[in-house]
């Protein structure tokens, strides 16, 4: 009698235990499956991996700007940079040439600090800032819309690249190469801006030319 009885137990609990085995197989192979949730945003390790993070000083980030931006504005943060750097660039070549060739300026004998007041060719500068409007204001379709995010650039624009320009084709296609020298241009950028405010403050405290 208590064999039989053991014997319907067993039969009894075999295909619950069965039961609750295939649930828990399915149930992990569902966790398994299912796409892992992306960890979040990390604005300081997005802001690492950018280009211009090089020696000595490493990621510089003193005033903690990119501490709790959002991608979009630290893109922002970064196509300012780069836009300052270039003209900066432009400018630090341009003040000194100037100085020794002028043809657009009225005086032989000026710092390039001044020499712009001193020419009847105000109606030029008219022309430049209209120039320089025209770039900008397409630029403006990178930018997220303001009532979605003020001062932010779309997640899929790239910081500096204006409508693919590249004439010479000297941008690499491997994505080191093209890192590397985006690092470049960025520190030459960085360093032009220190130069061409330096240049700018030496002409008008001393009022003469550089050279």
């Amino acid at each position: 009698m208590l064999s039989f009885a053991a014997a319907a137990s067993t039969s009894f609990s075999a295909p619950s235990t069965l039961a609750r085995a295939t649930r828990s197989s399915l149930r992990m192979q569902a966790e398994a499956a299912a796409p892992e949730a992306p960890p979040p945003f990390d604005p300081v390790k997005y802001a690492e991996s950018l280009p211009g993070v090089s020696g000595p000083l490493g990621f510089f980030d003193p005033l903690g700007y990119c501490s709790e931006a959002s991608e979009g504005k630290i893109k922002f943060y970064r196509e300012v940079e780069l836009k300052h750097g270039r003209m900066a660039m432009l400018a630090a070549v341009g003040f000194p040439i100037a100085e020794q060739f002028h043809p657009l300026f009225a005086t032989d004998d000026a710092p390039s600090f001044s020499a712009f007041q001193q020419t009847p060719l105000q109606t030029f500068w008219p022309i430049v800032v209209l120039a320089i409007a025209i770039p900008e204001v397409f630029s403006t379709f990178s930018f997220e819309k303001p009532s979605e995010q003020a001062w932010a650039m779309k997640a899929d624009h790239v910081s500096g690249d204006y409508f693919g320009f590249d004439p010479l084709g000297l941008k690499p296609s491997n994505a080191a190469e093209l890192k590397e020298m985006q690092t470049k241009e960025i520190n030459n950028g960085r360093l032009a801006m220190i130069a061409i405010a330096g240049m700018v403050v030496q002409e008008g405290i001393t009022g003469s030319k550089l050279f």
